[in-house]
Protein backbone atom coordinates (compact mmCIF):
# COMPACT_ATOMS: atom_id res chain seq x y z
CA UNK A 1 0.00 0.00 0.00
CA UNK A 2 3.06 2.57 0.95
CA UNK A 3 4.30 1.71 -2.16
CA UNK A 4 1.82 2.40 -4.53
CA UNK A 5 0.95 5.61 -2.31
CA UNK A 6 4.76 6.52 -3.33
CA UNK A 7 3.76 6.20 -7.11
CA UNK A 8 0.90 8.03 -6.91
CA UNK A 9 2.90 10.67 -5.42
CA UNK A 10 5.48 10.68 -7.81
CA UNK A 11 2.98 11.07 -10.65
CA UNK A 12 1.33 14.08 -8.85
CA UNK A 13 4.92 15.53 -8.50
CA UNK A 14 5.94 14.89 -12.01
CA UNK A 15 1.89 16.77 -13.26
CA UNK A 16 2.48 19.42 -11.44
CA UNK A 17 6.25 20.12 -12.63
CA UNK A 18 4.92 19.95 -16.21
CA UNK A 19 1.80 21.93 -15.11
CA UNK A 20 4.30 24.71 -13.55
CA UNK A 21 6.89 24.70 -16.86
CA UNK A 22 3.50 25.01 -18.92
CA UNK A 23 2.85 28.04 -17.20
CA UNK A 24 6.41 29.73 -17.40
CA UNK A 25 6.25 28.83 -21.17
CA UNK A 26 2.61 30.53 -21.58
CA UNK A 27 3.96 33.56 -19.79
CA UNK A 28 6.58 33.77 -21.48
CA UNK A 29 4.48 34.37 -24.52
CA UNK A 30 2.09 37.08 -22.66
CA UNK A 31 5.44 38.39 -21.97
CA UNK A 32 6.52 38.66 -25.26
CA UNK A 33 3.15 39.74 -26.80
CA UNK A 34 2.75 43.55 -27.58
CA UNK A 35 -0.35 45.66 -27.79
CA UNK A 36 0.68 47.50 -31.43
CA UNK A 37 2.00 50.40 -30.42
CA UNK A 38 5.58 51.76 -30.67
CA UNK A 39 6.16 51.57 -27.13
CA UNK A 40 4.66 47.85 -27.01
CA UNK A 41 4.88 46.61 -30.60
CA UNK A 42 3.60 43.33 -32.15
CA UNK A 43 6.12 40.03 -32.01
CA UNK A 44 5.53 39.17 -35.86
CA UNK A 45 3.65 36.24 -34.71
CA UNK A 46 1.14 38.80 -33.68
CA UNK A 47 1.32 40.69 -36.89
CA UNK A 48 1.00 37.73 -38.93
CA UNK A 49 -2.37 36.75 -37.32
CA UNK A 50 -3.60 40.05 -37.71
CA UNK A 51 -3.41 41.08 -40.98
CA UNK A 52 -6.54 43.38 -41.09
CA UNK A 53 -5.54 46.37 -43.10
CA UNK A 54 -4.88 48.59 -39.46
CA UNK A 55 -1.54 50.69 -38.56
CA UNK A 56 0.14 49.02 -35.75
CA UNK A 57 4.07 48.87 -34.97
CA UNK A 58 5.89 45.78 -35.04
CA UNK A 59 9.11 44.21 -34.14
CA UNK A 60 11.49 41.49 -35.27
CA UNK A 61 14.70 40.13 -36.60
CA UNK A 62 15.79 41.35 -40.21
CA UNK A 63 16.36 38.05 -42.30
CA UNK A 64 16.02 38.64 -45.71
CA UNK A 65 14.49 40.25 -49.08
CA UNK A 66 11.50 38.38 -50.03
CA UNK A 67 11.78 38.36 -54.08
CA UNK A 68 8.16 36.43 -54.35
CA UNK A 69 5.38 34.99 -51.71
CA UNK A 70 7.50 32.03 -50.85
CA UNK A 71 11.35 33.02 -51.36
CA UNK A 72 13.46 34.75 -49.22
CA UNK A 73 17.10 35.62 -50.42
CA UNK A 74 19.95 36.12 -47.88
CA UNK A 75 22.49 37.68 -49.84
CA UNK A 76 22.93 39.89 -53.27
CA UNK A 77 20.14 41.33 -52.39
CA UNK A 78 18.22 42.88 -55.49
CA UNK A 79 17.69 46.31 -54.01
CA UNK A 80 15.99 48.38 -51.58
CA UNK A 81 12.41 48.35 -51.91
CA UNK A 82 11.73 45.28 -49.11
CA UNK A 83 12.53 43.28 -46.36
CA UNK A 84 11.33 39.90 -44.00
CA UNK A 85 11.06 40.30 -40.49
CA UNK A 86 10.85 37.39 -38.30
CA UNK A 87 10.70 36.48 -34.30
CA UNK A 88 14.04 34.67 -34.19
CA UNK A 89 17.12 35.91 -35.93
CA UNK A 90 17.93 32.33 -37.40
CA UNK A 91 14.57 31.43 -39.03
CA UNK A 92 14.29 30.42 -42.30
CA UNK A 93 10.43 29.38 -42.86
CA UNK A 94 8.92 32.09 -44.79
CA UNK A 95 5.82 30.83 -42.88
CA UNK A 96 7.00 32.42 -40.10
CA UNK A 97 8.00 35.87 -41.47
CA UNK A 98 6.47 39.43 -42.23
CA UNK A 99 7.38 40.94 -45.24
CA UNK A 100 8.02 44.79 -44.77
CA UNK A 101 7.38 47.02 -47.86
CA UNK A 102 10.01 50.17 -47.79
CA UNK A 103 8.90 53.08 -48.65
CA UNK A 104 11.86 55.27 -50.90
CA UNK A 105 12.39 57.77 -48.23
CA UNK A 106 13.42 54.69 -45.86
CA UNK A 107 15.34 52.93 -48.65
CA UNK A 108 18.66 54.80 -48.26
CA UNK A 109 18.19 53.65 -44.32
CA UNK A 110 16.76 50.46 -44.28
CA UNK A 111 17.32 48.61 -48.11
CA UNK A 112 19.32 45.47 -47.47
CA UNK A 113 21.33 46.27 -50.77
CA UNK A 114 22.32 49.34 -49.18
CA UNK A 115 22.53 48.24 -45.79
CA UNK A 116 23.78 44.55 -45.71
CA UNK A 117 24.83 44.79 -41.81
CA UNK A 118 21.49 44.80 -41.07
CA UNK A 119 20.74 41.30 -41.50
CA UNK A 120 20.16 39.58 -38.11
CA UNK A 121 19.64 42.58 -36.53
CA UNK A 122 16.20 43.62 -34.92
CA UNK A 123 14.22 46.60 -36.18
CA UNK A 124 10.87 48.37 -34.93
CA UNK A 125 8.23 49.38 -37.60
CA UNK A 126 4.77 51.19 -37.91
CA UNK A 127 2.88 50.54 -41.38
CA UNK A 128 -0.78 49.16 -42.43
CA UNK A 129 -0.70 44.90 -41.74
CA UNK A 130 -1.85 43.45 -44.72
CA UNK A 131 -0.85 41.41 -47.50
CA UNK A 132 2.64 42.00 -49.44
CA UNK A 133 3.67 39.99 -52.24
CA UNK A 134 0.56 37.84 -51.39
CA UNK A 135 2.00 37.17 -48.34
CA UNK A 136 1.37 38.48 -44.59
CA UNK A 137 2.87 42.06 -44.62
CA UNK A 138 3.04 45.56 -43.50
CA UNK A 139 2.46 48.16 -46.14
CA UNK A 140 2.25 52.16 -46.63
CA UNK A 141 5.57 51.83 -43.46
CA UNK A 142 5.79 55.61 -42.11
CA UNK A 143 8.96 54.62 -39.12
CA UNK A 144 11.15 52.64 -38.62
CA UNK A 145 14.30 52.15 -35.74
CA UNK A 146 16.80 49.60 -35.26
CA UNK A 147 16.79 48.22 -31.60
CA UNK A 148 19.79 48.37 -29.99
CA UNK A 149 21.19 46.20 -27.26
CA UNK A 150 19.34 42.89 -27.59
CA UNK A 151 21.40 40.49 -28.60
CA UNK A 152 18.31 38.28 -29.21
CA UNK A 153 17.70 34.40 -28.47
CA UNK A 154 20.39 33.20 -30.31
CA UNK A 155 23.45 34.39 -32.64
CA UNK A 156 22.71 34.80 -36.28
CA UNK A 157 23.49 31.98 -38.33
CA UNK A 158 25.08 31.55 -41.66
CA UNK A 159 22.57 32.82 -44.25
CA UNK A 160 20.62 30.01 -45.90
CA UNK A 161 21.68 29.51 -49.75
CA UNK A 162 18.75 31.30 -51.99
CA UNK A 163 16.92 28.80 -54.15
CA UNK A 164 18.42 26.94 -56.61
CA UNK A 165 17.39 28.55 -59.29
CA UNK A 166 18.87 31.59 -58.31
CA UNK A 167 22.29 30.27 -60.20
CA UNK A 168 20.07 30.62 -63.51
CA UNK A 169 20.03 34.51 -63.10
CA UNK A 170 24.02 34.88 -61.91
CA UNK A 171 24.66 36.83 -65.14
CA UNK A 172 21.68 39.33 -63.99
CA UNK A 173 23.25 40.36 -60.93
CA UNK A 174 24.05 44.10 -60.28
CA UNK A 175 22.39 45.09 -63.50
CA UNK A 176 19.96 48.08 -64.40
CA UNK A 177 18.09 49.01 -67.52
CA UNK A 178 18.82 48.07 -70.58
CA UNK A 179 22.14 46.35 -69.13
CA UNK A 180 19.10 44.04 -66.97
CA UNK A 181 17.01 43.46 -69.85
CA UNK A 182 19.74 42.18 -72.13
CA UNK A 183 21.15 39.92 -69.58
CA UNK A 184 17.59 38.74 -68.75
CA UNK A 185 17.11 38.02 -72.22
CA UNK A 186 20.56 36.08 -72.96
CA UNK A 187 19.29 34.43 -69.70
CA UNK A 188 15.80 32.80 -71.18
CA UNK A 189 16.81 33.33 -74.67
CA UNK A 190 16.78 29.51 -76.99
CA UNK A 191 14.46 27.83 -74.89
CA UNK A 192 12.94 24.02 -75.93
CA UNK A 193 10.16 24.73 -78.36
CA UNK A 194 6.57 23.00 -78.83
CA UNK A 195 4.36 22.46 -81.97
CA UNK A 196 1.27 24.18 -81.87
CA UNK A 197 -0.51 20.66 -81.16
CA UNK A 198 1.51 19.92 -78.40
CA UNK A 199 0.38 23.15 -76.26
CA UNK A 200 -3.11 21.48 -75.51
CA UNK A 201 -1.40 18.76 -73.60
CA UNK A 202 1.25 21.12 -71.81
CA UNK A 203 -1.49 23.66 -70.90
CA UNK A 204 -3.75 20.49 -69.50
CA UNK A 205 -0.55 20.56 -66.69
CA UNK A 206 0.41 24.10 -66.01
CA UNK A 207 -3.47 25.07 -65.51
CA UNK A 208 -4.21 22.20 -63.60
CA UNK A 209 -6.93 23.45 -60.91
CA UNK A 210 -4.90 22.55 -57.84
CA UNK A 211 -8.60 21.53 -55.97
CA UNK A 212 -9.89 19.33 -59.16
CA UNK A 213 -6.89 17.42 -60.90
CA UNK A 214 -9.42 16.69 -63.98
CA UNK A 215 -9.71 20.32 -64.35
CA UNK A 216 -7.90 23.33 -65.89
CA UNK A 217 -8.50 26.86 -64.53
CA UNK A 218 -9.69 29.69 -67.32
CA UNK A 219 -7.60 32.62 -67.17
CA UNK A 220 -10.17 35.42 -67.41
CA UNK A 221 -13.37 33.87 -66.35
CA UNK A 222 -11.38 32.33 -63.28
CA UNK A 223 -14.17 28.80 -64.30
CA UNK A 224 -12.44 25.54 -63.60
CA UNK A 225 -13.62 22.96 -66.66
CA UNK A 226 -12.94 19.12 -67.32
CA UNK A 227 -9.32 19.18 -69.28
CA UNK A 228 -10.86 17.92 -72.03
CA UNK A 229 -13.17 19.44 -73.57
CA UNK A 230 -11.03 21.77 -75.35
CA UNK A 231 -12.07 22.57 -78.88
CA UNK A 232 -14.10 25.17 -81.02
CA UNK A 233 -17.21 25.31 -79.41
CA UNK A 234 -18.68 28.52 -77.68
CA UNK A 235 -18.16 26.78 -73.76
CA UNK A 236 -14.73 24.69 -74.54
CA UNK A 237 -11.59 25.95 -73.93
CA UNK A 238 -9.04 27.30 -76.61
CA UNK A 239 -5.15 28.74 -76.13
CA UNK A 240 -5.35 32.30 -75.70
CA UNK A 241 -2.23 34.29 -76.50
CA UNK A 242 -1.78 36.78 -73.97
CA UNK A 243 0.82 38.72 -76.34
CA UNK A 244 -1.88 38.83 -79.01
CA UNK A 245 -0.14 37.13 -82.19
CA UNK A 246 -1.26 39.57 -83.96
CA UNK A 247 1.08 42.23 -82.33
CA UNK A 248 3.99 41.22 -84.62
CA UNK A 249 2.29 38.70 -86.74
CA UNK A 250 3.68 35.90 -85.28
CA UNK A 251 1.17 33.24 -85.42
CA UNK A 252 0.77 30.19 -83.81
CA UNK A 253 4.78 29.16 -85.37
CA UNK A 254 6.98 27.49 -82.81
CA UNK A 255 8.71 30.31 -80.96
CA UNK A 256 6.66 33.36 -79.91
CA UNK A 257 3.69 31.60 -80.97
CA UNK A 258 3.95 28.52 -78.90
CA UNK A 259 5.92 29.99 -76.22
CA UNK A 260 3.71 28.17 -72.62
CA UNK A 261 4.50 31.30 -70.93
CA UNK A 262 2.08 33.59 -72.33
CA UNK A 263 0.01 30.69 -73.38
CA UNK A 264 -3.35 30.14 -71.06
CA UNK A 265 -6.92 28.24 -71.22
CA UNK A 266 -9.60 30.64 -72.37
CA UNK A 267 -13.59 30.41 -72.69
CA UNK A 268 -13.52 30.01 -76.61
CA UNK A 269 -16.07 32.95 -76.83
CA UNK A 270 -14.04 35.11 -74.10
CA UNK A 271 -11.10 34.47 -76.00
CA UNK A 272 -13.21 35.71 -78.82
CA UNK A 273 -14.10 39.05 -77.13
CA UNK A 274 -10.53 39.80 -75.94
CA UNK A 275 -9.05 39.67 -79.66
CA UNK A 276 -6.16 41.07 -79.99
CA UNK A 277 -7.10 44.13 -77.68
CA UNK A 278 -3.97 46.00 -76.16
CA UNK A 279 -4.75 46.19 -71.88
CA UNK A 280 -5.52 49.07 -70.35
CA UNK A 281 -8.37 49.70 -67.39
CA UNK A 282 -12.48 50.77 -68.71
CA UNK A 283 -14.42 49.52 -70.70
CA UNK A 284 -18.20 47.15 -70.11
CA UNK A 285 -17.77 43.95 -68.09
CA UNK A 286 -17.99 40.80 -70.06
CA UNK A 287 -21.62 38.93 -69.82
CA UNK A 288 -19.10 35.35 -69.41
CA UNK A 289 -16.53 36.42 -67.66
CA UNK A 290 -17.59 38.85 -64.22
CA UNK A 291 -14.54 41.69 -63.58
CA UNK A 292 -13.55 41.50 -67.22
CA UNK A 293 -14.22 44.64 -68.97
CA UNK A 294 -13.24 45.70 -72.38
CA UNK A 295 -14.20 48.16 -75.29
CA UNK A 296 -13.27 48.80 -78.34
CA UNK A 297 -9.19 49.33 -77.81
CA UNK A 298 -8.68 47.64 -74.60
CA UNK A 299 -9.35 45.02 -72.40
CA UNK A 300 -8.94 44.66 -68.40
CA UNK A 301 -8.59 41.67 -66.88
CA UNK A 302 -10.02 40.60 -63.45
CA UNK A 303 -8.16 41.69 -60.01
CA UNK A 304 -7.02 38.26 -59.20
CA UNK A 305 -5.18 37.85 -62.45
CA UNK A 306 -4.10 41.49 -63.52
CA UNK A 307 -0.51 40.96 -62.50
CA UNK A 308 0.05 37.41 -64.22
CA UNK A 309 -1.31 38.99 -67.41
CA UNK A 310 1.44 41.93 -66.80
CA UNK A 311 4.01 39.31 -65.95
CA UNK A 312 3.24 37.39 -69.07
CA UNK A 313 3.67 40.84 -71.34
CA UNK A 314 6.90 41.60 -69.52
CA UNK A 315 8.53 38.12 -70.24
CA UNK A 316 7.75 38.47 -74.18
CA UNK A 317 8.65 41.74 -74.23
CA UNK A 318 11.91 39.96 -72.43
CA UNK A 319 12.24 37.08 -74.50
CA UNK A 320 11.76 38.34 -78.31
CA UNK A 321 14.44 40.75 -78.78
CA UNK A 322 14.91 40.29 -82.69
CA UNK A 323 17.58 38.00 -82.94
CA UNK A 324 17.59 34.33 -84.63
CA UNK A 325 14.81 35.61 -87.02
CA UNK A 326 12.72 35.84 -84.44
CA UNK A 327 10.83 38.91 -84.29
CA UNK A 328 11.22 41.79 -81.81
CA UNK A 329 8.85 42.32 -79.41
CA UNK A 330 8.42 46.09 -77.20
CA UNK A 331 6.35 48.03 -74.54
CA UNK A 332 4.88 50.76 -74.97
CA UNK A 333 2.02 53.27 -73.38
CA UNK A 334 -0.50 53.20 -76.52
CA UNK A 335 -3.54 51.08 -77.43
CA UNK A 336 -4.64 50.02 -80.84
CA UNK A 337 -1.15 48.77 -81.36
CA UNK A 338 -2.91 46.40 -84.29
CA UNK A 339 -0.49 44.15 -85.70
CA UNK A 340 3.11 46.01 -84.93
CA UNK A 341 5.09 44.11 -82.65
CA UNK A 342 3.88 46.43 -79.30
CA UNK A 343 1.43 45.99 -77.21
CA UNK A 344 0.45 48.73 -74.34
CA UNK A 345 -0.01 49.93 -72.04
CA UNK A 346 2.75 49.60 -69.90
CA UNK A 347 2.44 52.49 -67.52
CA UNK A 348 -1.27 50.10 -66.34
CA UNK A 349 0.98 46.80 -66.39
CA UNK A 350 3.30 48.13 -64.17
CA UNK A 351 0.88 49.04 -62.07
CA UNK A 352 -1.36 45.89 -62.18
CA UNK A 353 1.91 43.83 -61.65
CA UNK A 354 1.96 45.92 -58.04
CA UNK A 355 -1.35 45.59 -57.06
CA UNK A 356 -1.85 41.79 -57.91
CA UNK A 357 1.69 40.38 -56.60
CA UNK A 358 3.03 36.58 -57.17
CA UNK A 359 1.31 34.46 -56.23
CA UNK A 360 1.48 30.17 -55.57
CA UNK A 361 -0.26 28.94 -58.71
CA UNK A 362 2.09 31.30 -60.64
CA UNK A 363 5.22 30.22 -58.98
CA UNK A 364 3.95 26.22 -59.45
CA UNK A 365 3.70 27.49 -63.27
CA UNK A 366 6.70 28.68 -63.84
CA UNK A 367 8.43 25.47 -62.37
CA UNK A 368 6.18 23.31 -64.37
CA UNK A 369 7.35 25.29 -67.79
CA UNK A 370 11.16 25.16 -66.95
CA UNK A 371 11.38 21.62 -65.63
CA UNK A 372 9.14 20.15 -68.11
CA UNK A 373 8.40 22.05 -71.26
CA UNK A 374 10.63 24.86 -72.19
CA UNK A 375 13.59 24.88 -69.86
CA UNK A 376 13.93 28.98 -69.54
CA UNK A 377 11.56 30.31 -66.68
CA UNK A 378 9.51 33.77 -66.54
CA UNK A 379 11.98 36.55 -64.47
CA UNK A 380 9.29 38.82 -63.56
CA UNK A 381 7.55 35.90 -61.39
CA UNK A 382 11.26 35.01 -59.54
CA UNK A 383 12.06 38.72 -59.58
CA UNK A 384 9.32 40.82 -59.61
CA UNK A 385 11.38 43.83 -58.94
CA UNK A 386 12.96 43.39 -61.86
CA UNK A 387 9.78 45.02 -63.68
CA UNK A 388 10.51 48.76 -62.30
CA UNK A 389 14.18 47.94 -62.21
CA UNK A 390 13.70 48.00 -65.99
CA UNK A 391 11.02 50.12 -67.61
Amino acid sequence: MKQFSGKVVSIITVFVMILFIFSGMQMDKINAAGSGTWNSPFSVSQAISNQTGAAYSVEGYVVGQPTSQTSVVTSNFPNDYALALADSPSETNTSDMVYIQIPSSFRSSYGLRSNQDLMGQKLKVTGNLTYYFSHPGVKSTSAFEEVHGDPGPTDPTDPEDPPSYEEYYTAAEGKTGSNLKDALHNIIDDHATLSYSEVWGALRNTDEDPANSNNVLLLYSGRSQSKFTNGGGGDDWNREHVWAKSHGDFGTAQGAGTDLHHLRPTDVTVNSSRGNLDFDNGGSEHSEAPGNNYDGDSWEPRDEVKGDVARMIFYMAVRYEGDSGEVDLELNDYVNNGSAPYHGKLSVLLEWHEEDPVDSRELRRNDIIFEDYQGNRNPFIDHPEWAEMIW
